[in-house]
């Protein structure tokens, strides 16, 4: 995994986690890797991971199950679905708005520029 300077490691590995999730990549009631496993993966210290699991057991994405590991919980992927758009609204749509203010750009242009890109797909 390649690290951004903008956020802290253990959410960038919780994003990873989710978009995981998301792509069904991780089904609920699937166990993840061990903290230990997913620190050499992702080649970081064990207690990043550890505070990567913590944050997501705190959002109801996974569960700890004792002597058994951390396994993703019933429902995890709407949460993710939920907890993204929120982070969208709240967080990047804001700070895309100033840069289009900044820029001297209009919604039209980005629509344009939207439409654009879904029929190049």
């Amino acid at each position: 995994m390649e690290f951004k300077n903008q956020k802290p490691i253990y959410l960038q590995i919780a994003d990873h986690i989710c978009d995981r999730i998301l792509l069904g990549e991780y089904q609920e009631d699937e166990r993840l890797p061990s903290v230990r496993e997913f620190a050499a993966e992702v080649e970081v210290n064990v207690n990043t991971v550890t505070r990567t699991f913590e944050y997501l057991q705190q959002n109801e994405v996974v569960a700890s199950r004792r002597g058994l590991g951390v396994f993703v919980m019933p429902g995890a992927r709407e949460r993710v679905y939920a907890m993204r758009r929120t982070e969208f609204f709240n967080v990047q749509l804001p700070e895309v708005f100033a840069l289009m203010d900044t820029l001297g750009i209009s919604m039209e242009e980005v629509a344009t520029q939207y439409d654009a890109s879904r029929h190049a797909t």
